[in-house]
């Protein structure tokens, strides 16, 4: 019905009104905040390029997951900086790896809050990949093993899922396999299914020192121009045994993430990665736009296009403002 007796602003003019036919309604479930776990104690070292995030040691992990429950976020994810990396990342399997004594200890402090673990050998490597290195290339086979003992080496630990990020063929099967053998056939994956190879990254790897040596990771990550091979891999990932799928990052892809959301019936996640957190803080910072609108809207533009739940830096503080 047409112009004057379909007016779609009555609904639209007042908060009531806009509450009641809101479509995307974005919660502090919906959310899952990156952590980053370093040595030592009372550790809580500002990452310049992420203003509001820090590398942690282990107890200011605990400190910080506290405040995660508190605000009715229902996990984390945990990203390792070692004391020292090597040509095959042994920091990142070790059985008293920063990661692995992180995750006990949450799991000894906070049991009901599930903890994820990152499984990928860049935060390791004194190269910056994410896998072992023959001459110039990555030699995706040579890493699946290493990449499946880190995987157990977490569950051991008490990692309530383990979420490989690595973009190697084959991975989620040999994790699966792994991860089954050792005795943890109910531990999940949440598989980086279609992870591009981006600038958006920036900021993270500054914070873990994982930038490559040498070359890029453009033989393992996915271009950026690319949609109908990010359903091939994700169409992989769950044939091997992927329990959720993950497009990463989440803002510049919002399209991957529709269509991976109507052709899969999975739970799907999004990472709303570091470099898109940036550039709205350092907007906010300068005055150049409100922040806090900002985050809001864009997170829940990233549920809105399909995502069911949304790593992002801005848990914390996304989470206090819906909570009112």
């Amino acid at each position: 019905m047409p112009f004057p007796y379909q007016r779609l602003r009555r609904l639209r003019q007042n908060e009531g009104f806009r509450r009641l036919v809101r479509e995307t309604v974005l919660t502090p479930s919906d959310l899952i905040l990156p952590l980053f776990a370093i040595g030592g104690t009372n550790v809580k070292n500002p990452i310049e390029s992420m203003p509001g995030q820090y590398q942690l040691s282990p107890d200011n992990i605990v400190k910080t997951a506290r405040q995660v429950v508190e605000l009715g976020i229902p996990a984390v994810i945990l990203f390792g900086i070692p004391d020292g990396k090597d040509a095959t990342g042994s920091g990142a399997y070790a059985t008293d790896g920063i990661v692995q004594q992180s995750v006990t200890l949450i799991k000894e402090t906070l049991p009901d809050l599930l903890v994820i673990t990152d499984v990928c050998l860049c935060e390791y490597t004194d190269h910056g990949h994410c896998g072992v290195v023959a001459g110039q290339t990555v030699d995706n086979d040579a890493t699946l093993a290493l990449l499946a003992k880190t995987a157990v080496s977490h569950a051991r630990a008490g990692a309530d899922m383990v979420a490989p990020s690595d973009m190697m063929d084959g991975r989620v099967a040999a994790i699966r396999n792994a991860l089954d053998d050792d005795g943890f056939k109910h531990t999940p994956i949440m598989a980086y299914a279609a992870k591009y190879c981006s600038s958006y990254y920036g900021p993270f790897r500054s914070a873990v020192d994982s930038a490559p040596k040498f070359g890029d990771r453009r033989t393992y990550q996915m271009d950026p121009a690319n949609s109908d091979e990010a359903l091939r891999e994700v169409a992989l990932d769950i044939e091997e045994g992927a329990d959720i799928i993950m497009v990463k990052p989440a803002l510049a892809f919002l399209d991957i993430i529709r269509r991976v959301r109507e052709t899969v019936d999975l739970p799907v996640a999004a990472y709303n990665v570091s470099g898109e957190y940036a550039m709205i803080k350092a907007a906010d910072q300068l005055g150049w736009l409100d922040g806090r609108q900002v985050m809001l809207e864009t997170l829940t533009a990233i549920k809105r296009a399909g995502a069911d739940m949304i790593l992002t830096y801005f848990a914390l503080e996304a989470a206090t403002i819906l909570n009112g």
